[in-house]
């Protein structure tokens, strides 16, 4: 497969990986979108977080880390869309009117590390790796996750994922670790952009701006 570039006049070779790419790039042409009504109905059928074969984004999966061997899985997870309601019964909040919202509250984390944490909690001997988009509807949101089983053998002796066996790496999708979970703690930034959130968060950056540390003898 072939693909010309006019610039510099020449030839490009562009692989299985890279059309397939392209091809998720486009998610209004009418290849995709018929895809994705036919999978989403499919989705809806089955139970909200269940195991699967393989990817239904194999590009997306391996850039991600994913390996097709023993060890790794495939888990999708649906996660219900829109804001978090705040659950009182008759939307009575027997306290100050400041309290008293009900409908238009937010989640503060994304929907994508809701389903990496829905995950994690049902599938606990596994170490969630990262995860990605699938689909959608009007009321579900589906992303794909990549699990590590961390006692695999074939997952023990490879030096490039070996790490996630080490027991700092449990139930990282619980402690914002993983990559939406950091998008959604606003780590994704570097350099002077990121003064606000020394120290991993924007509270521990104001209290190492705001305390004072002296030697005991000076």
């Amino acid at each position: 497969l072939f693909l010309y570039c006019n610039r510099r006049d020449q030839l490009y070779i562009m692989g299985c990986y890279k059309y397939m790419e392209e091809l998720w790039r486009h998610k209004q042409s009418d290849c995709l979108r018929f895809l994705m009504r036919v999978r989403a109905w499919e989705y809806r059928q089955r139970n909200n977080i269940c195991k699967v074969n393989k990817p239904a984004r194999t590009d997306k999966a391996h850039h991600l880390g994913f390996k097709q061997k023993q060890g790794y899985v495939i888990v999708r997870a649906g996660v219900r869309r829109g804001g978090r309601k705040r659950q009182n019964h008759r939307g009575m909040v027997f306290g100050k009117p400041k309290h008293q919202g009900i409908n238009q509250l937010k989640f503060e984390r994304n929907l994508q590390s809701m389903a990496e944490e829905k995950v994690g909690r049902k599938y606990t001997n596994l170490r969630v790796l990262s995860s990605y988009w699938v689909n959608q509807d009007a009321t579900m949101k589906y992303y794909e996750v990549i699990c590590v089983d961390p006692q695999h053998t074939k997952v023990r002796n490879d030096p490039r994922i070996q790490w996630i066996a080490n027991p700092v790496h449990k139930h990282r999708e619980l402690r914002g670790n993983t990559s939406a979970g950091r998008k959604g703690r606003g780590l994704r930034k570097k350099g002077h952009r990121a003064n606000g959130i020394k120290g991993g968060s924007y509270r521990a950056a104001w209290i190492n701006r705001n305390s004072m540390r002296l030697k005991r003898y000076r």
